[in-house]
């Protein structure tokens, strides 16, 4: 993992407005805002009063365990400000670690934090070892097959490419014939493979699209030339640009395109009975301010959302 020298890294994120389609404009970005995100292990996180009648929504086998097992998949280098390893190299902290103990607090249970990488994350939420992911996970058709969805907030992602590279993307042409780098698995992955699609239909060449185990991994390849972009969540590309200077957003979107604003969610295997609880948590987080309070910790103020949602509309499964 990457070792931090600094406790306080200057961060600069650019809030998102409204979201547009792989044919539209990007969205006009909000003027930046800089703080300084506290990245050692001392986080003194926000945790909140036990709410009874939030935690009398729990299933008893939950309540009586008095724990809330919590799975990130922030392995590697992790994905800040999200969710990513402190100086220490080992404690997790981020916005995502800081909503689920929130959470984890109003619902009366102990939060039970552990690193794993994107694809296990999945597992062990199939397998019932996480009550609960937290992970910047888009809700998708696809997914609520599988997995329930309480939300928290809004899903923007980003084109980061070397500062200077000439070029901005507005769409499938501005993509077609480049090397663009994505998540395995993930929401950025299923619109650029659908970007790739319809350059080719425009009789534009498709794009080539690469993958990397880690960030560490994709941002030496885009500083060598490897690559000619990356697309991943907005937050974790600002927070890139911010801190090492040697690279630059050159076109933002909503992860769920111009009809439909992406939305990130706290999720739970389907059926867990858990996902009216982390609803019933994160609207009284909203009530209370303290959910205001982690966002603006890291900057998040533009993602906020004004309620929670179980299981609403998500990016459409591929040909509906």
């Amino acid at each position: 993992m990457r070792t931090r020298s600094a406790l306080l890294a200057v961060v600069t994120l650019a809030g998102l407005a409204a979201c547009s389609a792989p044919d539209e404009t990007p969205v006009k970005v909000q003027e930046a805002a800089a703080v300084s995100i506290n990245n050692g292990p001392d986080q003194q996180r926000i945790v909140p009063a036990k709410v009874d009648a939030a935690a009398a929504l729990l299933p008893e086998r939950i309540r009586s365990k008095g724990t809330l097992t919590i799975g990130v998949g922030a392995s590697g280098a992790g994905f800040p400000p999200l969710a990513f390893t402190a100086t220490d190299n080992k404690t997790l902290i981020g916005s995502e670690p800081d909503i689920a103990v929130a959470v984890a607090g109003v619902l009366g249970l102990k939060p039970e934090l552990q690193n794993t990488s994107w694809e296990n994350l999945f597992i062990g939420l199939d397998s019932g070892k996480y009550d609960l992911g937290a992970s910047n996970i888009t809700v998708t058709e696809e997914r609520k097959q599988k997995y329930d969805f309480a939300t928290y907030r809004k899903d923007e992602l980003a084109f980061e490419a070397r500062k200077g590279a000439g070029w901005k993307v507005t769409g499938p042409k501005d993509v077609a014939g480049k090397r663009i780098a994505v998540g395995s698995g993930t929401n950025q992955e299923k619109i650029l493979v659908e970007w790739s699609e319809e350059a080719v239909k425009q009789g534009l060449p498709k794009v080539d699209i690469k993958y990397y185990q880690t960030n560490q991994a994709t941002y030496l390849a885009l500083g060598s030339g490897q690559i000619d972009a990356y697309l991943g969540p907005n937050p974790t590309a600002a927070y890139h640009v911010a801190t090492a200077g040697q690279t630059e957003i050159i076109g933002t979107y909503s992860g769920a395109g111009s009809t439909l604003q992406g939305k990130i969610a706290l999720t739970t295997k389907k059926g867990s009975g858990l996902v009216e609880a982390y609803k019933a948590a994160l609207d009284e987080l909203i009530r209370s301010g303290d959910y205001r309070k982690i966002l603006d910790r890291w900057n998040l103020a533009s993602e906020a959302v004004p309620t929670a949602e179980v299981n609403p509309p998500g990016l459409p499964i591929e040909g509906k």
